[in-house]
C-alpha cells in the first residue's frame, strides 16, 4: 500500500510541476526534493521522467478501454479519454512542446482508434451489419485520423477551445455516417 502511495505521489508531483513549467526545466532532483524521497526510491519506480509520461498515457488509455462499455457513443469514450488532458491542460501542453510530443500524439491516435473501433463494432452487432473487414478498417482509420488531427490541433493551440462541445457537435453532424458506410460496404460487396 505504501508503495502505491509513493508512486502516486511521484506522479502527482511531476504533473503539478509540469503544469508550472516546461518538461526540459524539470529534473529528477526537483521531483525527489518535492516528494521528500531519495533518488533510489524514484528509480525504483521509474527509469526517468519520461517513464512517468509513458505510464500516464498507458493508464489513461486503459481507463478508456475499461470504461468504454459504460458509454453510449464514441464521443463519450473520447471525452473520457480527454479528461486527464482537460484537467491538466498546461501539463499536456508542455508535453506537446517537448521531445515527448510523439508519445502524446500516439496516445491521441490510440484513443481515437479505440473509440472508433469499439463504436463500429457496436453498430455492426446491434444492427447485424456484415461489412467486409477491409472496409471496416478503412472506416475506422478514416475517423481515427480525422479525430487525431483535430485533437492535435486542439493541444497545439493551448486547448483554449471548448473541446467537449466540438466533439459532441461532431457526433451530431456525422451521426449515421458510419452506419451508412458499413451498409454501403455490404452493398458494394454483394455487387461484386
Amino acid at each position: 500500500m505504501a508503495q502505491l502511495l509513493t508512486k502516486k505521489m511521484i506522479r502527482e508531483v511531476f504533473v503539478q510541476m509540469l503544469s508550472e513549467r516546461p518538461l526540459h526545466k524539470i529534473t529528477v532532483t526537483d521531483v525527489v526534493t518535492a516528494c521528500k524521497i531519495n533518488r533510489n526510491t524514484f528509480y525504483y519506480y521509474y527509469a526517468d521522467l519520461y517513464g512517468i509520461i509513458s505510464e500516464i498515457f498507458q493508464t489513461e488509455l486503459q481507463k478508456v478501454i475499461d470504461d468504454y462499455y459504460d458509454t453510449n457513443s464514441w464521443e463519450e469514450s473520447l471525452l473520457q479519454a480527454l479528461k486527464f488532458a482537460i484537467e491538466n491542460k498546461k501539463a499536456v501542453y508542455h508535453i506537446y512542446n517537448s521531445i515527448q510530443k510523439e508519445k502524446l500524439e500516439k496516445y491521441l491516435f490510440d484513443v481515437s482508434g479505440n473509440a472508433m473501433k469499439r463504436y463500429v463494432e457496436k453498430i455492426m452487432i446491434n444492427l447485424d451489419i456484415r461489412a467486409s473487414h477491409t472496409d471496416i478498417n478503412i472506416i475506422i482509420l478514416f475517423y481515427q485520423y480525422a479525430l487525431t488531427e483535430m485533437l492535435i490541433n486542439w493541444v497545439s493551440s493551448g486547448m483554449s477551445m471548448e473541446q467537449e462541445n466540438i466533439i459532441r457537435r461532431c457526433g451530431q453532424l456525422f451521426n449515421g455516417n458510419i452506419e451508412r458506410s458499413l451498409r454501403k460496404s455490404v452493398e458494394l460487396n454483394n455487387n461484386w
